[in-house]
């Protein structure tokens, strides 16, 4: 059982008692400990069962709880998930549509996610993968300072895949 244990799990003859406003009350037995937590409304928590004596502290069990639940949903909602971007382009891209991709990728860097770079050849483009190649080499040094390449282009099918991830 991980964390504090309740009054029926201390087997301990003496703890080491903290009250309820974090003051050390010293080495006492633990049914006189459990009689003065009762005398104050509260439970008597072991929250250091490895030290010697173990430590037991004055708390609401339920507040106790309420509290550990509520820092670990605050917890799981400040922490980000990365997601994976798609961008998609063709080979002979002019140079504007390109500026604007390329505004789009750093925005997506920017907020953490990955970026998947898809170039998707139509007909007898895909006989000049050259093109593609290229074009994901200038992405890939246009973004050399905010991202990293964690999947180098490659084919599959009628299509060029290159996966960026932030620094």
């Amino acid at each position: 059982m991980n964390g504090p244990r309740f009054n029926e799990f201390i087997q301990s003859p003496k703890v080491r008692v903290i009250d309820q406003d974090g003051e050390n009350l010293g080495v006492m037995y633990t049914r006189e400990a459990m009689e003065q937590a009762q005398s104050v409304g509260l439970d008597l928590v072991e929250v250091s069962p490895n030290a010697d004596p173990p430590v037991a502290k004055f708390l609401d069990v339920g507040k106790f709880k309420y509290e550990a639940q509520k820092k670990a949903n605050l917890a799981r909602k400040s922490q980000k998930t990365q997601e994976i971007k798609e961008i998609k382009m063709r080979p002979n891209i002019d140079d504007h549509d390109y500026d604007t991709k390329m505004k789009k990728v750093a925005e997506f860097i920017g907020e953490g996610d990955k970026v998947k770079i898809t170039l998707r050849f139509r007909g007898r483009e895909l006989s000049h993968g050259q093109l593609g190649m290229a074009l994901l080499q200038r992405v890939q040094a246009d973004v050399v300072e905010t991202a990293k390449v964690e999947a180098y282009p490659r084919m599959e099918g009628r299509q060029m895949l290159m996966v960026l991830a932030p620094k």
